[in-house]
């Protein structure tokens, strides 16, 4: 999955000409990548999905703060939220920030409840 993520515009239509796959576009296709990624719970995701925070497609942004929400420890999650909410600008991207907080603190508070 780690190769999906990372193609470009350029490479993900190369790589998927000739494919009905190529229909959806590379910004739906990474979203459902990132998705994947975020329900595969390997945290050897995390260094590329953290890379998609960068991206100019709010839908790909949003869908990366998600698959984070997912992998990261609360405390890491929350780190990252506090510095990328100084600078997100799209209210999807921002509510998505803010539900994964939401969840990190209820994944916190039940990790707590059974230590």
């Amino acid at each position: 999955m780690t190769f999906l993520a990372t193609l470009d515009e350029d490479a993900f239509r190369q790589f998927f000409s000739g494919s009905p796959i190529k229909r959806i576009g590379r910004n739906r296709f990474l979203r459902n990548v990132l998705l994947a990624m975020g329900n595969s719970n390997f945290v050897t995701f995390v260094p590329v999905v953290k890379q998609k925070l960068a991206e100019e497609d709010p839908v790909v942004r949003g869908a990366a703060v998600w698959t984070l929400s997912r992998l990261l420890s609360a405390q890491d999650f929350e780190a990252l939220a506090i510095r990328a909410l100084q600078t997100e600008v799209d209210p999807d991207v921002l509510d998505e920030w803010m539900q994964g907080g939401e969840e990190v603190a209820q994944r916190r508070a039940i990790e707590g409840f059974e230590a």
